[in-house]
């Protein structure tokens, strides 16, 4: 397979080389090692495994964990267009490893949009200087009692003081202190080295007296729980993180509450963006397994593809595809160009494209017949990896309630 047919004929050689690239990888990279990986049934030997620290450092080494950051720094400073690329081709050898390399960003992303000389130093440069993975970063803001919900700026029920945020950040001088528990689907949790916190400053205000913070992880009153055993998207780290009158210097406190809501917003459509993005690469690559299998399974006297219900079932997953990749696409173009972002439209993207994923994925799971509930072909992880996306950065059905706000 040479890939999709890129619809854009203004790409440019440059354009196309990365594409070219990160396929190579994902191909050559990572989509060995997540179907390795997932072999492992015990999270905690998963992680520990040297097959899945090294697939991290061989991302950051050809600097994927740097997309979202200026050349100022050392970033890949992609423009959005090639993060789409990007962020297709890498989830379509891996969608784990593509959002656990893209969420390390995090703390030295959102760092960036406020950067001071402390901030310079400590977090961001040495995160782009990083090539072998030492810096990690996780994102969270999901917790025990709280998860769509909390994905949810500028609705009614976010203001509303009766509903509060577990973890807290409160001012002492120069510092916060910070307490609480975030829940176990903190992407990278237990691998990471520093977390963008989403802690309560303001319970007055409900959800939306939030703050956004970075932690480092190795300070005195952090503790992190056990990776998280799940269906789907097995190397994607998860785990708990716990926070026990953890102090973090004032400047990094980077958002408190009379910004929250908008950088929360910005957050959301960052992420839901992205998802959508990766899920077309699930879709593709579940679609082209069950269109390569057609070719050469013989049933009923001849392949698979020259029955007509076949055809008709693999038309329909390129047609899906195409249509997802064309929203996605023009939603990231347009919201990781405009601030404030128009929410909808990443929410839409990530919302149709994960559910397109799932059905594309569940009918080619049902093109290979017994096989396709086999471990011993892909489709069968492709399947599991898509139904988590349903929940993933954002229950779909939430998500569309939220976004319904904005319309």
């Amino acid at each position: 397979m040479k890939g999709y047919l890129d619809l854009n004929i203004e790409l440019t050689k440059e354009q196309q080389a990365v594409k070219e690239e990160t396929r190579r990888f994902a191909k050559e990279v990572l989509r060995p090692a997540s179907l390795e990986l997932d072999k492992i049934a015990d999270p905690a030997q998963m992680i520990a495994h040297p097959l899945f620290m090294d697939t991290f450092k061989k991302g950051y080494d050809l600097g994927y964990h740097t997309i979202f950051l200026p050349d100022t720094w050392g970033g890949l400073s992609s423009d959005p267009l090639e993060t789409h690329i990007i962020f297709e081709e890498l989830a379509w050898g891996s969608v784990d490893f593509a959002v656990g390399i893209g969420v390390s960003c995090f703390p030295a992303f959102f760092a960036s949009m406020v950067p001071d000389e402390k901030l310079i130093d400590e977090i961001i440069a040495p995160f782009c200087e990083d090539k072998d993975a030492s810096i990690i970063g996780c994102w969270g803001i999901t917790e025990p009692d709280h998860g769509t919900d909390v994905l949810a700026p500028f609705t009614p029920e976010f203001s509303n003081p009766e509903i509060q945020g577990q973890v807290t950040a409160t001012r002492d001088g120069d510092e916060y202190v910070i307490s609480g528990q975030k829940a176990a689907w903190v992407s990278n949790g237990t691998i990471a080295t520093h977390c963008l916190l989403y802690p309560s400053i303001d319970p007055s205000k409900g959800l939306a007296g939030g703050g956004i913070c970075i932690v480092p992880l190795h300070l005195a009153g952090v503790r992190k729980g056990a990776p998280l055993d799940k269906l789907g998207q097995r190397a994607l780290n998860q785990g708990e993180i716990y926070f026990d009158n953890v102090r973090i210097p004032k400047e990094y406190m980077l958002v408190e509450p009379d910004a929250y809501e908008a950088m929360l917003d910005i957050t959301l459509s960052t992420a839901n963006a992205a998802i959508g993005t990766m899920f077309v690469g699930v879709a593709r690559a579940a679609y082209e397994e069950a269109l390569a299998h057609a070719k050469t399974r013989v049933q009923g006297g001849k392949p698979l593809f020259e029955h007509q219900m076949i055809k008709h079932k693999l038309f329909k997953m390129f047609m899906d595809i195409e249509a997802g990749r064309a929203l996605s696409r023009a939603a990231m173009i347009y919201n990781y160009n405009n601030t404030p972002p128009k929410i909808q439209y990443s929410v839409a993207a990530k919302v149709f494209c994960t559910n397109m994923a799932y059905e594309v994925a569940s009918e080619a799971v049902q093109i290979f017949g017994g096989s396709g509930v086999s471990r011993e072909y892909p489709v069968e992880k492709f399947f599991r990896d898509a139904r988590a996306g349903l929940i993933e950065d954002g229950a779909n059905d939430s998500l569309m309630i939220t976004a319904a706000h904005h319309l």
